[in-house]
């Protein structure tokens, strides 16, 4: 702007106000859900009396619709478009069911799961309105079930769509609408944004037609065949004697894993009684996350107590899968690259078929990839997410560090914490017929390829627009030296550096071949940090080679808590 070009006038706090509150009592009338209205009503009453801390929360509340994705939709439940509720779940039905008529000739399919969080059921049967009364078939799954089984029914019951009513791993107050397409896959671009655009077409919501009947609520047939099919990957001949404690995080894991373990031979695992029935407060951890410190104590309290072989512990919607084992006579949780490399080497024994391969996420560690040419197994890289590990042609196995395996794509198309529970059980099982356990597969792996050292954080942001800053200045000012190394590679993963689709996120590669991820959550407000170093080990040096691996991660750790620190 030229000294001469007049400065733009501030807008009239009033005005704006004024104009918020329009928009609010409009949203308002369209609502169709009676709790939100009134919820909303009581923010504008306030809001027209001048309080400043109701005008906010509706300036948030309305700073745009709940963006659709990759990822479907996701947020804290609530009124106003920039919440998950009746009124933007209505809107994305009627956006998807638009879409599939393009797709589809005739009637499409939609099957739609739910899991026990507030407002899931609800919105479930607000889906199954909409798909309905626009000329579909809706088929409801019978209760809360697991994201897997809503997976495995897309396919099993031959339908054009699936969706699943659920938010994880997220904090009690928030839920999501995760959108599968007929392969039983998650969405990925196009058809993400295409959804999207049928989405932002959608007008009043009271304009969209609902039905009040007239969709199919399945059996217990559809669970049946998912707890078969799971139970059915453990071999026949493969031992079973293993005493595990399984925790479900008061999510819906936790008679759908007891179910495939008494199908596929095992004892059904110990329950943590108070933290296995459902429950949308998850009152005993602070997060229901399984990689969250503290949110299995309690069950690792209760394998101590009981003697335990292994630890099994599954998010809220039991499509991730954690596992905690006695290493040097304490508990531990193993990362999620532990159990990704432990579920490789199983299927690996157990032999992958030809022309079948591995793949895993690229912030994922390198172990996979170098197990994999050594056992002449296709390996590819993929950007972060199960909607595109999912879709590698000929994929055998994936895995993400954050807790998510396929270990039976024939059976389900994304993470799968039930079928991941079992075949690491397997290998538990087996094991400690040797006299062996997981860790010492883990030090096998080390002595063959090197000791695989990762790590990771993450910087939580309250200002969505701080993760922007972070990332530009990563980009903008690099670091040339890290932990006192040369930084010898920065690939610009959003400039589609590295040979990947375009994606947020920057990779820098050190002399040493030690890696480091920063891309934002998809999911979360904040930005993770995934680190990893590669230490060669010498006969007999195992522990001196863990140990200066742990050194020189620490050291990568604490530069990019500096890098990325918001001030």
């Amino acid at each position: 702007m030229s000294k001469d070009e007049p400065t733009p006038a501030e807008p009239d706090p009033a005005e704006v106000a004024a104009a918020l509150l329009d928009q609010a009592r409009a949203w308002r009338d369209d609502d169709p859900d009676p709790r939100t209205r009134d919820e909303l009503d009581r923010l504008i009453v306030r809001g027209q009396g001048g309080d400043e801390g109701a005008l906010a929360d509706l300036a948030d509340r309305f700073v745009g619709m709940l963006q659709f994705g990759t990822a479907g939709l996701r947020g804290a439940l609530g009124a106003g478009p920039n919440r998950m509720n009746s009124a933007v779940v209505i809107r994305a039905a009627a956006g998807l069911t638009a879409y599939l008529h393009d797709l589809v000739d005739g009637e499409p399919t939609v099957v739609v799961g739910y899991d026990a969080r507030y407002g899931s059921k609800a919105f479930a049967r607000d889906t199954c309105a909409v798909v309905t009364a626009a000329g579909g078939r809706a088929l409801l799954l019978p209760r809360t079930l697991p994201t897997p089984v809503l997976a495995f029914a897309i396919r099993w019951c031959g339908a054009d769509a699936g969706v699943m009513v659920t938010a994880s791993h997220n904090p009690p107050q928030d839920n999501g609408y995760k959108v599968y397409l007929g392969d039983g896959s998650q969405i990925v671009p196009p058809a993400d944004a295409e959804i999207a655009a049928k989405i932002a077409a959608v007008g009043s919501v009271a304009e969209v037609p609902r039905a009040e009947d007239g969709w199919q609520v399945l059996d217990d047939e559809v669970v049946d065949a998912y707890v078969a099919a799971v139970a059915a990957l453990v071999a026949p001949d493969s031992p079973r004697a293993l005493a595990i404690t399984h925790t479900s995080l008061h999510g819906v894991g936790d008679d759908t894993v007891r179910a495939a373990f008494r199908a596929a031979g095992f004892v059904a695992p110990a329950v943590v009684a108070d933290q296995a029935l459902p429950d949308p407060d998850f009152p005993t951890v602070a997060f229901p996350n399984p990689e969250e410190p503290g949110a299995i104590d309690h069950a690792l309290a209760m394998a101590q107590d009981q003697g335990s072989d292994l630890v099994i512990a599954n998010d809220p919607d039991a499509d991730r899968c954690a596992a905690a084992v006695l290493d040097a006579g304490a508990w531990r949780m193993l990362r999620g690259d532990e159990v990704g490399a432990l579920l490789g080497w199983h299927l690996i024994q157990r032999g992958v078929p030809q022309g079948r391969g591995f793949a895993n996420s690229i912030v994922s560690s390198r172990l996979l990839a170098a197990m994999a040419a050594d056992a002449g197994v296709p390996h590819e890289e993929t950007l972060t997410g199960f909607k595109w590990i999912a879709r590698v042609p000929g994929l055998a196995y994936g895995y993400e560090e954050a807790l998510g395996y396929c270990v039976a794509p024939d059976v389900v198309r994304d993470k799968d914490g039930v079928s991941a529970a079992l075949l690491l059980a397997e290998l538990a099982a087996g094991l400690k017929t040797q006299g062996r356990g997981l860790t010492d597969v883990l030090d096998d792996l080390a002595h063959r390829h090197g000791v695989y050292l990762t790590d990771s954080f993450s910087v939580r942001v309250s200002d969505l627009s701080l993760i922007d800053v972070v990332m530009t200045r990563l980009r903008e000012a690099p670091p040339e030296r890290v932990a006192d190394l040369p930084v010898s590679v920065i690939d610009d993963l959003a400039a589609g550096d590295g040979g990947l689709p375009p994606t947020d996120g920057v990779r820098f590669v050190l002399s040493d071949s030690s890696r480091v991820i920063v891309r934002p959550s998809g999911t979360e407000p904040k930005v993770k940090i995934y680190l990893e170093v590669i230490e060669p080990v010498t006969e007999a040096d195992l522990p001196a080679a863990r140990a200066r691996a742990a050194v020189r991660l620490a050291a990568i750790r604490r530069d990019f808590e500096a890098l990325t620190a918001i001030s």
